[in-house]
């Protein structure tokens, strides 16, 4: 598999836009979920861990799974996050991890996927019942966020009544959506939501 992050990894952290809105999505987090010492976290895209670092002090252990082997190595070399996350190079919506979790958190991650409905169908199956999900990226927009041709992005946002549809079609009740963020790029505003769900307990 092609790690498409490879050169961007190493000057990812430094990007402030980029860690402002991470800092963002981790707050809106802690605000609609409830977290504690007991839980087992997935964060789904973990990247370079800027969410995993804010949810890591917060919860027992975190799997950090991520598709860019570069990404993770940059996650590992974090000392603050020794012993508390667990680093997994893998694709999950292909290749499950045969674990479930009491909470899956994603950022950013989602239009990465191309198949929103199999993706929702694997983060239920990590779950268990009652567990919650919190996973955020773009509303809807004009596909300029990303530069053209920029390989690996195969949403310009998601609808939030769609994506709705979509996680209740796989299992989840009691989906929210919260607005987390607001980027501000090259004289535009891309509004960021965090879906708040739980994985049904049937």
């Amino acid at each position: 598999m092609t790690d498409l992050f490879k050169e961007k990894a190493r000057d990812w952290d430094a990007n402030t836009r980029r860690t402002a809105m991470s800092s963002a999505i981790a707050a809106a987090i802690i605000e609609h979920v409830e977290l504690n010492q007991a839980m087992h976290v997935l964060d789904f895209g973990a990247g370079t861990g800027l969410l995993t670092g804010h949810i890591a002090p917060r919860v027992e252990k975190i799997a950090a799974v991520d598709v860019s082997q570069s990404m993770l190595e940059k996650l590992q070399s974090k000392p603050e996050l020794a012993g508390k996350v667990d680093i997994v190079c893998q694709d999950i919506t292909q290749t499950p991890l045969g674990e479930k979790f009491d909470l899956l958190v994603s950022a950013m991650a989602m239009h990465h996927v191309q198949d929103t409905e199999n993706m929702a169908e694997k983060f239920a199956l990590h779950l268990k019942p009652g567990a919650r999900l919190a996973v955020a990226d773009l509303d809807t927009e004009d596909g300029s966020f990303h530069a053209d041709g920029m390989q690996g992005v195969y949403h310009a946002g998601f609808d939030r009544d769609a994506f709705k549809a979509v996680l209740m079609r796989h299992g989840f009740v009691d989906v929210r959506f919260f607005d987390a963020h607001t980027v501000e790029k090259e004289g535009k505003a891309y509004p960021v939501f965090l879906a708040v769900a739980a994985r049904s307990a049937a």
